[in-house]
């Protein structure tokens, strides 16, 4: 993809993006939760930008794009939204346990399995896989990707479309049910799947990349507006 400034974006490999999320861990000295609220925090960014107010559900998986969708809905309750979160299976690492208690103090309400009728929501945040995702996809996510698939309802999906392939992109159509989210945010840069993404907004987030990690993995980054942690790329 070509950026307004006729720089050519990079997209990662699933190899890739493990590669500079352990630098960034051990080189440059950032914390897994420090992250993880800059992520968040463009997420939510990026649905306030995109969307009306009104009730959302958050899917949060057990991993670290759980976490993001965790933060993301800590801060769609700041800025006016009504997130509610279905967190099935809930991981037990102290920074996850934190995530929680801080939702739960904010007064965001919990689902334990996925509605039935999921006419009420305006916007359902897919935070259940993230890049290190592998199948199979393991119950009660095959249910809840089933139901979302089916369902009417726009999906914004975090740095990676849950179920794809992260440099193949969406499934065949008898492996798992395939997503179609109306958004997507590529956190760091975007991976090679979102080369498949055909929905209306395709947003660049995690304004946080040091510039020599930048330059050894080629990334070309186009230059964020002004303070703005996010970034339309399909704008460009």
């Amino acid at each position: 993809m070509s950026t307004g400034n006729n720089v050519r974006i990079k997209y990662l490999s699933q190899d890739e993006a493990i590669a500079i999320d352990q630098e960034l861990f051990t080189t440059y000295a950032f914390s897994v939760d420090q992250l993880m609220e800059l992520a968040g925090l463009s997420c939510a960014q990026a649905i306030y930008s995109l969307y009306e107010k009104g009730e959302v559900l958050v899917i949060a998986g057990p991993g670290n794009n759980g976490g993001d969708g965790l933060v993301c809905a800590r801060h769609l309750k700041l800025f006016g939204f009504s997130p509610i979160i279905l967190y099935p299976k809930p991981s037990k690492s102290e920074l996850m346990t934190r995530l929680v208690t801080q939702t739960k103090f904010m007064g965001i309400p919990y689902v334990e399995e996925i509605p039935s009728d999921l006419s009420k929501f305006s916007l359902i945040v897919d935070g259940i896989f993230g890049f290190s995702f592998r199948p199979p996809i393991r119950e009660p996510f095959g249910l809840i990707l089933r139901k979302l698939a089916q369902s009417n309802i726009p999906i914004f999906s975090i740095d990676i479309p849950s179920g794809w392939d992260v440099e193949k992109g969406p499934p065949a159509a008898d492996e798992v049910p395939c997503l179609k989210p109306d958004a997507l945010i590529s956190l760091t840069a975007p991976k090679q799947c979102a080369k498949f993404f055909e929905g209306r907004a395709h947003i660049l987030g995690g304004r946080f990349v040091p510039g020599e990690l930048a330059k050894k993995y080629e990334l070309q980054l186009p230059e964020y507006k002004g303070s703005d942690g996010i970034l339309n790329l399909s704008d460009s």
